[in-house]
């Protein structure tokens, strides 16, 4: 990838996402078989997923309020008659032979996603959202024996977001993925697991001669799972495609797949035009018809979406933009976040604790946010405790650590360990005059000149007095022995 930005100065890459999220449904889509991941193969199945002759599908309702929501979030226009269609192809894992999906008549056209760019909100504009069923899953054997079929994800429902051909970079394209999982979040209409499949990528690529208006031959990648794998295989396709052209060959229109453990493409096959997949109108599905009084009452109950969170906390709260976007990339901590500031939280002091502790937290402990055991009445608790002077921010963290495992209040903790801090002037100069007494060249030093040494001092007080005291009133007292 050494040559990419050289790459970049002759060539410009043209990239379109087609994005995969599985709603997260009780039902699958066309049946009444239970959606969930994990469970043992081919245990939610039955004669409509598994496309059995005499089985008749009949559309998931949730699933069409879920695509109307997104849809409705990011702008789109809604197809106020549209129609289910079979997408007819032939592979292991899709027993029907055909894929229910929508063609001519997509439930939403055109809309945007907002992405953050160089400082700068920037629109990302979307061709359509539509609705179709997931096929199942392929399991090859490690030693290459054989292949086992799973059907539990068969009929899964899911959107297809279609971006235009508009993005410009593999940064750019993983800007773009974080923010339609952010509003997928957002919206709680898609666990968004990468790892598990709730939500999956296929990207459309071609180069074209810098100043050119016109779109080259584009290829097709397949099997990213990760933003990092999708920056990764689009990085290494816009060098492989450059080679080609420089080279004066032909890009031919292929299906890749990623390799994550190579770092390189492989050709899967030529790649299929709409007409291969001879689409027509699912006879079996009724139209999908949609009133003013769905639209109206999912108009009503839209969230904020994850930029306009942003914009508020920046402006509302004060607080710098690269806080802002960190808070704001999880919805369960931004709203853990806001909880705090109702709760009587300092703004900035808690945007300052979650950022600084508890992030480092559930990284190291691999833990959600969602299911962080402190909740924000006992971080608001701690922070008091804290202004009030009970503790210092050293101790806060003691305390906090111990509020992981222990289902008490911060006061509790701090009672029952006696963590309170030393504030008491009397106490704290008794110790402090044993320290001076007992660092005598240090002393002579300090006064000679060498005010560096304040530090030296206040950390001999600090571990008689067990972290417990005051720095402010230990650094005044230390002060007016030192310079007596």
């Amino acid at each position: 990838m050494e040559n990419l930005l050289e790459i970049l100065q002759k060539w410009e890459p043209v990239i379109g996402l087609e994005v995969h999220a599985q709603l997260s449904t009780d039902t699958k889509m066309f049946c009444g078989c239970k959606n969930a991941y994990g469970d043992p193969p081919n245990t939610h199945v039955c004669p409509v997923c598994l496309g059995l002759p005499g089985s008749l599908p009949v559309a998931n309702e949730k699933a069409i309020e879920y695509a109307l929501k997104l849809g409705l979030a990011l702008g789109s226009e809604i197809t106020r008659y549209s129609r289910f269609a079979r997408k007819n192809y032939f592979y292991p894992d899709l027993p029907k032979g055909y894929q229910i999906s929508q063609y001519e008549e997509p439930l939403c056209n055109g809309g945007c996603a907002t992405i953050r760019q160089n400082g700068k909100l920037e629109d990302i504009p979307l061709i359509r959202i539509h609705l179709e069923e997931d096929a199942g899953k392929s399991i090859h054997s490690e030693n290459g024996e054989g292949t086992r079929i799973d059907f539990n994800r068969c009929g899964v429902p899911l959107v297809e977001i279609v971006s235009a051909p508009v993005i410009k970079s593999p940064q750019e394209a993983r800007r773009y993925l974080i923010r339609l999982k952010q509003v997928l979040q957002y919206l709680d209409i898609c666990d968004c697991n990468m790892e598990e499949g709730n939500l999956r990528c296929d990207a459309n690529i071609s180069l074209r001669a810098k100043g050119e208006t016109g779109l080259g031959i584009r290829t097709e990648m397949k099997n990213m799972n990760s933003f990092r794998s999708v920056e990764r295989g689009l990085k290494y396709e816009i060098v492989r495609q450059a080679k080609i052209l420089e080279e004066g060959g032909k890009i031919e229109a292929v299906t890749l797949l990623w390799n994550e453990t190579e770092q390189r493409a492989e050709i899967m096959r030529t790649k299929e035009e709409a007409h291969d997949y001879r689409y027509f109108p699912d006879p079996d599905l009724v139209p999908i018809v949609i009133s003013d009084e769905q639209l109206s009452e999912i108009q009503q109950n839209l969230v904020e979406l994850p930029h306009e969170m942003e914009n508020r906390f920046a402006e509302f709260y004060g607080l710098r933009m690269d806080d802002v976007v960190i808070l704001a990339s999880d919805i369960h901590l931004a709203n853990y976040y806001e909880d705090a500031i109702r709760l009587g939280g300092d703004p900035l002091s808690v945007s300052k604790w979650i950022l600084g502790v508890m992030l480092r937290i559930l990284k190291n402990q691999s833990m959600s946010s969602e299911s962080f055991p402190i909740g924000p009445d006992r971080l608001v608790e701690l922070l008091k405790a804290v202004e009030s002077g009970l503790i210092n921010r050293n101790t806060a963290k003691v305390v906090y650590k111990k509020m992981l495992t222990i289902d008490k209040s911060p006061t509790e903790i701090i009672e029952t360990a006696h963590l309170a801090q030393i504030s008491n002037s009397e106490k704290l100069q008794s110790v402090i005059d044993e320290v001076i007494t007992g660092s005598p060249e240090e002393v002579l030093r300090y006064r000679g000149g060498k005010k560096s040494l304040l530090g030296y001092f206040m950390g001999r007080v600090m571990r008689r007095t067990g972290g417990k005291s005051d720095p402010g009133v230990v650094r005044k007292l230390l002060k007016q022995s030192l310079e007596d």
